[in-house]
């Protein structure tokens, strides 16, 4: 029987998780004043690691996110997509439990036959979800906290938060999106304008402002389509998209090849695979969808410009004039839908990690014509998600990358909601064997020190005692 109401669901949850005896005891060694394990990032990726972590019995963990609560993540901030790009059943957070699904939560609110009429999931609604998904499993996200170090030191891991505070933590997980360890890409170009007048995709963008403008959009992505869409939709007299490609990419080879074999066989590979993988995915990229393509070119504003790389940009009239092989374009504004770097110079936060975490430019050697400097600068994973240190020595191994910077390593796992409960399973599981290991003596002593019997000795009779011996 479907639930038909948030409650009954919440009442359906309670009972799914008692019968699959969850979340596990706990069994860590208290460490006091010491998180077990810190995530950065309250989004979807820190929350599923947070649910993972207490499914596997790890419950001294906390999340921190520098957004107000209800704004973690790109949903209802600077993503500008109508819907989700992911199909509607597909799983998500919900780490196989059927009542925590998407589709659960949307069934109980307004039934199946509005389920049937859906298309995609509106973001909002996602991100509604998500916020029920936090409250109902009572995962501990701190927000409006920045996070402004990462320091591994001796056995921990110190986290510096603003307001002078620090947290020590045995474990941390960098759960921090696309631009996990980077920053927005914005080319040279780009860089040596007014900056009031360009702005990436990722920005925060008074779209209102751009009425009756004249917009310049870079990128073929799906990024591209909705910035390109959103200033449209706002009143932009026209949006000039710039392709460097002689074509808009039409196949999504990822999508189309992806299997449970995938993710789960990926990370076997050996590494000359995963590097064909990724740049010959890399070099095929990732077509945007057909609806938000055709969102952008029902609008008599919208003009595409194929074989159209940047060659500069102009400032003048208080305006700008995008170059092109083909020609010059004045626009008032221009959006550089150009995607993330993965460059720990970037980020601040982890001045402290650059120069000591193993990337694949220090671990393959590709074959030739196979060069690509951006997966070069990608982490080098352990199986846990784990950072490699350069250094023997070096604890940068008690820092986990469950972002987008991961999938060189991993595969398509931190990079969409299909696969993400799998890739938080394989990343607490190895948290899990980690700090076991670590404490294995502390493990063997309780093992050693156990003593509830299980038995009492009036559970049977000695027959040798009661009858006499006819031997």
């Amino acid at each position: 029987m479907i639930p038909n109401s948030i409650a009954a669901l919440e009442d359906r949850l309670a009972e799914d998780l008692l019968w699959l005896g969850q979340p596990a005891k706990d069994w860590m060694i208290p460490r006091p004043g010491v998180l077990d394990v810190a995530v950065i990032g309250g989004g979807v990726m820190g929350l599923v690691t947070l649910a993972a972590l207490r499914r596997i019995g790890i419950f001294n963990a906390r999340a921190f996110d520098r957004a107000p609560a209800g704004r973690e993540g790109p949903w209802v901030t600077y993503a500008r997509m109508e819907t989700l790009r992911t199909r509607k059943e597909a799983a998500g957070p919900a780490l196989g439990v059927p009542s925590l699904t998407f589709r659960a939560w949307f069934e109980a609110q307004f039934g199946r036959d509005a389920w049937t009429r859906m298309t995609l999931a509106p973001r909002e609604m996602w991100m509604d979800y998500l916020l029920w998904y936090r409250r109902v499993l009572n995962l501990p996200v701190e927000n409006d906290t920045k996070v402004t170090a990462v320091i591994p030191r001796g056995p921990f891991v110190e986290l510096q938060l603003d307001g002078a505070r620090t947290v020590q933590a045995r474990r941390v997980v960098l759960a921090t999106g696309l631009d996990g360890l980077g920053a927005p890409a914005l080319p040279e170009v780009a860089r040596r304008v007014d900056p009031r007048l360009v702005a990436h995709g990722a920005d925060m963008i008074d779209m209102a402002a751009l009425k009756g403008r004249r917009v310049a959009v870079v990128g073929a992505g799906a990024s591209a389509m909705d910035n390109a869409a959103a200033a449209l939709e706002a009143g932009a007299a026209q949006v000039d998209i710039f392709v460097r490609r002689p074509d808009i990419p039409r196949i999504d080879k990822f999508t189309g090849i992806g299997s449970p074999g995938m993710t789960h066989g990926y990370l076997g590979l050996p590494d000359a695979v995963k590097w064909a993988y990724m740049v010959e995915g890399e070099r095929a990229q990732i077509p945007p969808p057909r609806h938000s393509v055709l969102r952008v070119s029902r609008h008599s504003g919208a003009r595409f410009h194929l074989a159209s790389p940047i060659d500069d940009l102009v400032a003048e009239d208080g305006g700008l004039t995008v170059v092109t092989p083909k020609g010059r374009y004045r626009v008032d504004f221009a959006i550089f839908a150009t995607g993330f770097s993965a460059d720990l110079s970037e980020r601040p936060e982890f001045a402290a990690l650059d120069g000591r975490i193993k990337l694949w430019r220090d671990a393959h050697d590709p074959a030739p014509g196979m060069d690509h400097a951006g997966i070069g600068q990608m982490p080098y994973l352990g199986p846990a998600f784990e950072f490699l240190p350069r250094a023997p020595g070096d604890n940068v191994s008690h820092i986990h990358c469950f972002a987008y910077p991961a999938v060189p390593s991993h595969g398509k796992i931190t990079s969409g909601v299909p696969a993400i409960s799998d890739g938080a399973t394989r990343l607490a599981q190895g948290i899990a064997r980690s700090l076991f290991v670590e404490d294995a003596e502390h493990h063997l002593a309780r093992f050693r020190d156990f003593a509830t019997p299980e038995l009492f000795g009036d559970e049977w009779t000695d027959a040798d005692l009661e009858e006499p011996s006819y031997v």
